[in-house]
């Protein structure tokens, strides 16, 4: 369903007052994900995790440099076609709960993501989409600065998904979530796959999200360091091949806090 062919993300910035220079980001990436699948992308902060969901919504600013293939059910996604694909057969949840519009009614904004997705719903609809993630109907009515932050991300969890899109990318979606609430939105993620939809599940935390993935890829500092089955995290980590996802296996407190040399 979705390729990622030969992917970098850079930016062009101002060294002193006229010169310019371009970093370089993000990889060159070569990822698939398939129907039926939960990809985690896991990685520390900075690692280009966000970025890379950034790219493939065409969200990213001005100033930045892609090259390579992105592919949707074959599709490239660019400026003309991202705009028939957004909110409909691609569901965005956004990292952080500042997208959600601080002067407009939950219950509003649930709607709008509804219209954009062409699935116009009514009340009962939309609490219906709340109940998904155990959000009760006196959400509708609230502000989000009424909403606790695990709440909102919830409620941007539904707005991601009331569409019905066949691709779901979720940046952090349990970050500030407790145990149970994370367990049901992770939950929901496999179940969709079973479903035969796809989920880019992207995240710094790799205990919760091996139990619902069926590969794990690990990004480090831009770059790929491979991907692996979701099974291959398990015991000393002897089935990695990577050396560093095998350290980071092991430093999980689950295991120990355990360390080896990593290859630079």
């Amino acid at each position: 369903m979705l390729a990622i062919e030969a992917l970098t993300v850079g930016f062009r910035r101002y060294r002193g007052l006229l010169a310019q220079v371009d970093v370089r980001a993000l990889g060159p990436l070569e990822i698939g994900l398939a129907r039926g699948e939960v990809l985690a992308l896991v990685g520390a902060s900075g690692a280009g995790k966000s970025l890379l969901a950034h790219a493939l919504f065409g969200v990213l600013p001005p100033n930045a440099l892609v090259s390579g293939r992105m592919l949707f059910d074959g599709i490239a996604l660019e400026a003309q076609t991202l705009p028939a694909l957004r909110g409909r057969k691609m569901g965005l949840v956004p990292q952080s709960i500042s997208h959600l519009d601080p002067l407009v009614r939950c219950g509003r904004q649930l709607g709008w993501a509804a219209r954009r997705a062409g699935r116009p719903v009514d009340r009962s609809g939309l609490e219906a989409a709340l109940g998904w993630f155990d959000l009760d109907a006196s959400v509708l009515d609230a502000f989000p600065h009424a909403l606790s932050g695990g709440m909102a991300r919830r409620l941007m969890l539904a707005m991601a998904i009331i569409g019905g899109p066949d691709l779901v990318v979720a940046d952090e979606p349990i970050s500030g979530l407790d145990a149970d609430n994370a367990a049901l939105v992770l939950g929901y993620f496999r179940r969709l796959a079973d479903e035969g939809r796809a989920v880019l599940l992207i995240t710094h935390d790799l205990v919760q999200a091996i139990p619902v993935s069926d590969r794990v890829a690990i990004l480090r500092d831009g770059h790929l360091e491979g991907i692996a089955p979701a099974a291959a995290f398990s015991g000393d980590g002897s089935a990695l091949a990577s050396p560093y996802a095998r350290a980071l296996w092991r430093a999980m407190p689950e295991n120990g806090f355990g360390l080896e040399p990593v290859d630079a």
